[in-house]
């Protein structure tokens, strides 16, 4: 039984095992993705004579019902009507970030499936870009309506839910149902992201610090933007040597050591692409552009929706974003700890977490650049803060190699002081950091003595 068994294990995001799991370019989103999907029955649509219709109707069904989230996507044309017709504007953010929570776990299937045909490397580089797209388009439809703040919360979001509430409730969980046996995972895979995302911290701190240090706000704008822009190349530069490391120069190092499994749980079964590799990107290419649709419609009355529901926009934008736009993802995380695969569990969410902080982050700030938009890598002191905190605290949590619910536990209550922190925090958007009108006080104080 066991040489029927496919060997598999983790490494830095990415599935490494046997040849047919490379070849596909698998990775750990797309492990967690998998457990929320369900195997179609064809038997009727088989039964359609004309090969043309019984092509879409497979595409269909595998598509669009081949998920446990199918009940979501009624969503999506409610969220169109509600915009097209004037319903109230928190309807229309409501609908539509519940419309994204099954398009994302879509495009991680579809990104499967065209690496199939692709071989490895352009598989993993379809990941690698694909794996946290409805953020990325989020955030430059914020970018281009100079909601900034809108831009930076949303990304900022996305990294803490990913370090603290995903991977806090993964160990919560693992370690609960696991409590007889010693939950182990490979080391190797924190220290390589806690070593990116602390770079990506510093490149962060920099300009707030820059910033904080001079006596004049006015002083420091313009370094302070030139400064982050720097960093995001030496960012982007850091990742894709990330990627080359990983996929061409010491990919052998990804190689698993054969596992025996004891329980039928652990075989992972020869899997095989259910549509064409033109139908993928067809396919691909249109829940894209549904992502972009609902994107517009969330950045466009995110403002509306803080104000009917009494919530500021950072506060949804850093908790609730977050939390309902990868649902789907997070929620296979979690599935996986159950199982006692904590390798993939970490690989959704520090991965994820790396690819925000080193691709996604320094991309909109290039992208900024180009449009002509000053977008600079100064969060804010809070927020700053919160996301130091954060990277610090899960840094420790993973040094030994191995877990238990405690330390779940301590990640999430981490996280709901973040979000505490929020709520209660009113700021409206683009308000200058509290901290700047401090050392201008400052400043003026001893000027004047």
């Amino acid at each position: 039984m066991a040489s029927l068994q496919e060997p598999w294990l983790l490494e830095n995001g990415n599935l490494k095992g046997s040849s047919k799991e490379i070849r596909h370019g698998r990775t750990a989103h797309n492990m967690s993705s998998s457990s929320l999907r369900k195997k179609s029955d064809l038997t009727l649509v088989s039964k359609v004579r004309c090969g043309m219709l019984r092509h879409l109707l497979t595409n269909l069904q595998e598509v669009i019902l081949g998920t446990k989230l199918t009940v979501l996507f009624p969503a999506i044309p409610l969220a169109i009507a509600a915009e097209c017709y004037g319903f109230g504007r928190p309807w229309v953010f409501a609908l539509s970030l519940l419309g994204l929570t099954p398009l994302a776990e879509r495009v991680s299937f579809l990104t499967e499936q065209i690496a199939y045909y692709t071989g490895p490397t352009v598989g993993g580089l379809l990941n690698a870009t694909c794996g946290n797209a409805t953020e990325l388009i989020i955030a430059i439809f914020a970018l281009w309506q100079h909601k900034i703040q809108v831009v930076k919360y949303s990304l900022l979001g996305s990294i803490l839910s990913n370090l603290l509430l995903v991977l806090g409730t993964s160990l919560f969980c693992g370690g609960i149902a696991n409590l007889g046996k010693e939950q182990k995972y490979d080391r190797r895979q924190a220290d390589v992201n806690a070593l990116l995302l602390l770079l990506a911290l510093l490149c962060h701190m920099l300009p707030l610090l820059f910033r904080i240090s001079a006596a004049s706000v006015s002083l420091t704008e313009v370094p302070t933007l030139q400064l982050s822009r720097v960093s995001s190349i030496i960012m982007l530069l850091a990742y894709v040597t990330y990627i080359i490391f990983q996929l061409v120069t010491h990919r052998q190092l990804f190689e698993a050591q054969e596992e025996s499994a004891e329980d039928g749980d652990d075989v992972i079964s020869e899997e095989t692409p259910v549509i064409g590799f033109w139908s993928g990107i067809v396919w691909l290419v249109g829940m894209t552009a549904v992502i972009a649709l609902l994107s517009e419609y969330v950045v466009g009355t995110i403002e509306d929706a803080s104000e009917s529901w009494g919530l500021s926009v950072s506060f949804i934008s850093i908790i609730l974003l977050p939390i309902v736009g990868n649902a789907a993802e997070h929620a296979g995380a979690v599935i996986f700890a159950f199982k006692n695969k904590l390798d993939i569990s970490l690989g959704v969410a520090l991965g994820s977490a790396t690819q925000i902080a080193m691709f996604v982050v320094p991309l909109c700030v290039i992208v900024a650049w180009i449009l002509g938009i000053e977008m600079d890598l100064n969060f804010n002191l809070l927020e700053t803060g919160a996301l130091t905190l954060s990277i610090i605290t899960t840094a420790f949590t993973l040094q030994d190699g191995t877990s238990h619910y405690l330390k779940g536990l301590a990640l999430l209550l981490c996280y709901v002081v973040i979000g505490a922190c929020f709520f209660l925090n009113k700021t409206p958007l683009n308000h200058g950091n509290v901290i700047d009108l401090g050392v201008k006080s400052a400043a003026g104080s001893v000027i004047a003595a």
